[in-house]
Formats: structure tokens, sequence, C-alpha cells
């Protein structure tokens, strides 16, 4: 069983007024680590693809929470998150090798998952009147049919419930030996409020809640003594203070013109917080380019670092010609600044009063670490582990399941399993 908490921070676990009762009961009786280092990029999407692979963006492929999407020559980029599977992961994931392996397989909102062909039971972030899970919940009174057809629409909150739900019904009904589960309710608090915020701390006490209706699925389903919990984040946070719109500074360089749909652009960058995305919309203008932008903005307020082709290696990044979606350039934000969407007005703007949050900066950041927290059957009690990655998660549920996964850059966490 596994849960991710999106964008739970390290140094939050590690807080005794932060308000988890459920989340230290099972640390105290399990195995916990100090951090867990994330992949670049920084966000959801590739981290959970790392969780399930045990490799990093450069060979799993998944850099956007979805698909880069090119248009043709000028166009601006966007991301399209609605993509199937196969047309986004490359290599297997841990639950592919599962379900060949003939085991049960169940995913609630997990990501980079659409239509995998190996989920036996699947309540995903958009879930469907006529999908058979959704089918069996409404039949059962578990969840309401206005509520699945409306679903996008729910408050986050209201939505975590409901995937707790989903989460708790495939345990109780099906019993799969692979569950993955997502909550985002904490991910959309600390963007708005930040981290170490009022929210953030009320944000945490409901996903703790969440959990331990989870842990009481598993006992009345009978499960208790042989489940591994696993609590995951897919990365930390940071606070913003002011916010780089990139794209601005490209229209004020006249390298971007137009607005909305009809936006013509030499050059367009894709924002992921602590860092930014810069490309070369024409591959005939490439070379051309990419001195003038790298000089560009390194000369732009709150820019640290210009990444350059070379450098992507050491960030876990791929180059532009492995991965078609990767990159001609990387920028890195200054502390306290955030890249954000926006293509008018000035380059730097304050962020909302207060500051907002913000991931997606390096790695390499501690504000970055994610928690790891493994608990119940097959785990040491009382094991500590220092700083992990999120590169060795996969290898670590293939061990529990006595599974073998092929190279893979993680380890299994030898250290918490027990021979029980």
């Amino acid at each position: 069983m596994v849960i991710s908490l999106d964008g739970f921070p390290a140094s939050a676990l590690q807080d005794p007024l932060v308000p988890v009762p459920t989340l230290r009961r099972l640390a105290a009786a399990g195995a916990m680590a100090s951090g867990m280092t994330v992949a670049n990029p920084a966000v959801t999407w590739p981290n959970h693809t790392t969780m399930v692979t045990g490799v990093p963006a450069a060979k799993h492929g998944v850099l956007y929470n979805g698909i880069l999407v090119r248009g043709g020559p000028k166009d601006a980029l966007r991301v399209e998150p609605w993509r199937d599977k196969r047309e986004m992961v490359r290599g297997d994931t841990v639950y592919d090798l599962a379900f060949r392996a003939g085991l049960s397989t169940a995913q609630v909102d997990w990501v980079a998952i659409q239509n995998p062909g190996t989920i036996t039971w699947a309540f995903p972030e958009r879930p469907r009147a006529d999908g058979a899970v959704e089918k069996e919940m409404i039949a059962a009174g578990v969840v309401s049919q206005a509520d699945v057809e409306g679903f996008t629409k729910l408050p986050i909150t209201r939505r975590d419930q409901i995937w707790t739900d989903a989460t708790a019904y495939i345990i109780r009904t099906h019993k799969p030996r692979l569950m993955l589960m997502h909550l985002l309710t904490l991910d959309s608090t600390h963007h708005r409020y930040g981290p170490g915020s009022l929210a953030a701390s009320g944000a945490m006490a409901f996903l703790d809640a969440q959990v331990a209706r989870v842990i009481d699925a598993v006992k009345l389903a009978g499960l208790e003594s042989t489940t591994t919990m696993m609590i995951v984040s897919d990365h930390g946070f940071k606070m913003t203070k002011q916010q780089i719109r990139a794209n601005a500074v490209l229209r004020k360089a006249g390298l971007l013109t137009g607005e909305g749909s009809a936006i013509q652009a030499d050059a367009y960058v894709v924002p992921e917080g602590g860092t930014a995305m810069v490309y070369v919309t024409d591959s005939q203008n490439r070379e051309r380019l990419r001195p003038k932008l790298a000089e560009l903005f390194g000369a732009t307020e709150g820019v640290a670092r210009v990444l350059a082709e070379h450098e992507f290696a050491a960030f876990g990044l791929p180059s532009p010609a492995a991965n078609p979606q990767m990159a001609d350039l990387v920028l890195v934000a200054k502390e306290d600044y955030a890249f954000a969407a926006g293509v008018d007005g000035d380059a730097v703007v304050p962020a909302a009063a207060g500051g907002a949050g913000h991931h997606g900066s390096l790695s390499s950041e501690p504000e970055m670490n994610a928690i790891f927290i493994a608990s119940g059957y097959r785990i040491r009690a009382g094991a500590r582990l220092g700083q992990i990655g999120t590169i060795d998660v996969a290898p670590t549920i293939a061990a529990l399941l006595g599974l073998k996964m092929g190279p893979v850059d993680g380890r299994a966490l030898d250290p918490i399993l027990s021979g029980r």
C-alpha cells in the first residue's frame, strides 16, 4: 500500500508541532528516512513516475505533469496531461512487473498512468460514471453519481475524501496485492499559502485522517498482518516572494508577439516553479538563438543560473536529442523567486500578499526533500534511514512483492526489511 501525500516536505514531518498522529504512529512502529531526495524536475508527475520505475526523468521520460506538445515553428508550447501511459513512460514500472507476475494491482489518482493495461482496478484522477470501479461504488452507495459526474468541480478536499473512499472500497472489496494512492490537498494549500502556514498545518491534519481511514479499511479487510504501508511524497516546498515571468522577458526582447492562441514566438518558456524550461521553437534557429537566450536570461532579475545542455545529465535530465520534450536551456531561480506563467507586463512581479509556495527547485535544495515512512509487514520496527531517494521506492516495493526489477538507478532499502 503506497500512499503519496503530494507536496509533503520532510521538514514538516520532523516538526513535533505538525498534527499528524497517524503518520507518527506508523513511523514509530516501522521505519522512516530523514528525507527523500527527489528527482529533477521536482514536480508531481516526474517524481511519481520515478517512484514506480526506480530511474530519473532522463530515463523514464516524464518531464512535466503531462506531455509537452509542440505546434509548428513559432507556436507556443503546451502541456497535455490526458495521454496514455505508453505515450509518456519509457520502460517498465513496478506495477507492470507485478501485473505480469499474476499479481492484482490497483491505483487511485496515481499519475502518468492512464490506460496502462496493467492495473486491475482503477479510480482515476478524473473518474467517469461508466468506469468499472465507479459503477461498483455508485451501486454500493459509496459515492453518488452526481459527485462522479461533477468531480472536477469539487473542492480538492472533497476529491481527496472520495479518492480515500475509493481506496478503502477497493481494499475491502478486491484486496489487491499492490495499491497506489495519491492525495492532493496539501499541494494545493502550499501553493496558495506557503509551507509553514496554519492552512498547511490543517491540510496535513486532514491528510493524516485520510491515512487513518485507509488503515481502518485494511483492518476491516482482514489484511493488517500481511500489509506493508508506505507513506511518501513527491517533493517539498519553498516560499516565493517574487515571480519571474520569463515569457514577458521574451516579449520585451522582441522574441514573442501576439496573444492567446495567436502567440508567435522564436522562443518559449514553460515555468516549473523553482526552474523553467526554455525552448527555441524552430529547430533551424537553435544554434543561433541559444547563446542569445542564455545571455538574456542570465541578466534577468531573479535568475541564479542558466543550465546548458552539457550540464543536464548531472541533474538527471535528458538531452534534447534523447528526448524531444527536453528544453534547450534550464533556468534556475534565486532564493525568494520562482517562475510563473504570463506573457505581458513586468518581468518580475510580487507574489500574493504574504508570499506563496512553489516547488520545482533543483532537487539538491533541502526544502525539496520528500517524506518516506514504511510500516507493517516485513518492516523492521524502529528502523531509521538517513537520506534516500525517490529512485529507491520502486525496487523496495519489488523486493516486498518478491519481484526483481531490471536495471534501475535505485536500490531496495534492505536495512528496513525483515525476513518474515
